[in-house]
Order: C-alpha cells, then sequence, then structure tokens
C-alpha cells in the first residue's frame, strides 16, 4: 500500500520541482539584469521572437489610437495601418537588443525611448531580492502546456500595470522567449507613432 502511495508522492514532487525550475532561471535573470550583464541576457533570450512580438504589439496599439482618432477619415486608415508596420518593425530592430532588454526590465520602462511615463503609471522592474519575493512570481506565475510559463512583473498590482514575461523551455534550459509590455508602455509608443503617421500624411498630402 505504501509503495502505491509513494507513485503519486513523487509524481507530485517531480512536478513542483519541475514548475519551480523556470523560477529558478528567471531568478538568475533578474540578477543579470540588475548587474546589466548584456552578455549573458544575450545568452538566454529569443530575440527573433521578441521583435516577432513587439511589432504585433505596436501594431495592434497604433491600430486602436488610430481607430480613435475622429479626424482620421477612413480612406487614409487602410494606408496608415500598413505605414503603422513599417514603422513598428523599424522600432523592434532598434528596441529589441540585450541593452534594451535590460533597461526596460531594470525599472518597467524604456528610458531611452525617451517616453513621457502617465501620472497614474507605477512600472516596476524585475528584481528578485530575496525567497519570499521568488514565492510571490510563483504563485502569480501561469504555466502554459509543459514548455512555456508566464510570469507578471510585478507579481502583485493590476494587470495593466504589468510586463508579462514568457519562458520557454529550450532543451533543459529556459529562454525568455516574450515580453508583453506594460498596457501604459503600449499606449505611450502607439501615441508616439500615430503622431508620426499623421505627421506623414499631412505632410505628403502638402506635397501634392
Amino acid at each position: 500500500m505504501k509503495r502505491w502511495l509513494a507513485i503519486p508522492l513523487a509524481l507530485a514532487v517531480a512536478w513542483l520541482l519541475f514548475t519551480l525550475s523556470p523560477l529558478w532561471a528567471l531568478y538568475r535573470f533578474s540578477e543579470a539584469v540588475q548587474r546589466r550583464d548584456a552578455v549573458y541576457v544575450e545568452q538566454h533570450i529569443n530575440l527573433r521572437t521578441l521583435r516577432l512580438s513587439l511589432v504585433r504589439q505596436i501594431v495592434t496599439a497604433v491600430r486602436i489610437a488610430l481607430d480613435s482618432d475622429p479626424n482620421i477619415e477612413a480612406k487614409d486608415r487602410q494606408r496608415l495601418y500598413d505605414l503603422s508596420y513599417g514603422l513598428a518593425l523599424a522600432l523592434a530592430e532598434s528596441m529589441v537588443t540585450p541593452e534594451t532588454v535590460i533597461d526596460l526590465l531594470l525599472d518597467g520602462w524604456p528610458e531611452k525611448l525617451d517616453l513621457p511615463q502617465p501620472p497614474n503609471a507605477h512600472p516596476t522592474g524585475l528584481a528578485i531580492r530575496s525567497l519570499g519575493r521568488l514565492g510571490a512570481y510563483y504563485a502569480a506565475s501561469e504555466m502554459r502546456g509543459f514548455r512555456a510559463v508566464v510570469i507578471p512583473v510585478p507579481p502583485e498590482g493590476p494587470r495593466s500595470q504589468q510586463t508579462r514575461i514568457r519562458m520557454k523551455l529550450r532543451g533543459f534550459s529556459w529562454r525568455l522567449a516574450d515580453i508583453e509590455m506594460a498596457e501604459a508602455l503600449q499606449v505611450q509608443i502607439a501615441a508616439k507613432l500615430s503622431q508620426m503617421l499623421v505627421k506623414a500624411k499631412i505632410g505628403a498630402g502638402s506635397d501634392k
């Protein structure tokens, strides 16, 4: 009887250890961020998937901003959509580097982009300075199958102010595969790009 009980117990312990493994990887990654170790960060992120994710987030946010602008005519909207994709690609190329990932995760806001922080935004960086803090991240983490986990930063607080990190198991190690920017940051980037698009449209119109 005891032997039969030992099997599910062993499986439960194994599953617990497995779910803890990405948190250990996150802890080591947070240490690299705090010491600004670009070499370690580059070795533990997937730049391609990060760029694709950033393009998707920016294009979606810009389209929402354009749709809410009553001064843009319907006939111009599709052209601005297409232009937004090109701008998002260019921004992703410059923004997604080990250094800019560190810049974003240090305090939750990319200082190099020179974007104003809204008064009600309180971004928080990735900092795990105690086991208790690691426990908060573990409680807030969401396993996505056996090979991916989503972890909000910070683990507490409103969803709109969280940066969400997706880590993916590659071989026997966890790598950062995606960063979903906080809503306030997406709005600021979208506003800046929307202004650029509208100015480009006005400039093109004045040249005709």
